[in-house]
């Protein structure tokens, strides 16, 4: 449903989820700075982080999708900017997140490494 090569940005502030299409894309507007129909995907959370609501602009009108878990809550990234109103996230992020399952740690990966036998 949700097309492929958006740019995904999750709002760090949660919002009244009772929004609709036009109070959620004067969300983007007002506080992400952003124009909602520039094609990407915007993120928001409740406060208990327990639904989450997803707009997007399709070029012919506005497509929410909208989530409640059973139990638990959504993560949040562990990493983010002091004072942002949005964080980008992957589309792989977007998945675990909808999953309910925690996001991976941002930053330098560490690989594994076997110590060599001289």
């Amino acid at each position: 449903m949700i097309p492929a090569g958006l740019t995904i940005y999750l709002a760090t502030v949660p919002v009244d989820l009772r929004a609709g299409f036009d109070r959620l894309s004067g969300i983007v507007r007002e506080r992400l700075k952003d124009d909602p129909r520039a094609g990407s995907l915007y993120v928001f959370t409740n406060r208990r982080r327990t639904h989450l609501k997803a707009i997007f602009y399709d070029r012919t009108g506005y497509c929410v999708v909208y989530k409640r878990l059973d139990r638990g809550t959504f993560p949040l990234p562990t990493v983010i900017a002091p004072g942002a109103a949005s964080v980008a996230i992957s589309s792989c992020e977007l998945e675990l997140l909808l999953r309910g399952l925690d996001l991976p740690a941002r930053g330098v990966v560490r690989r594994k490494t076997t110590p060599t036998v001289h």
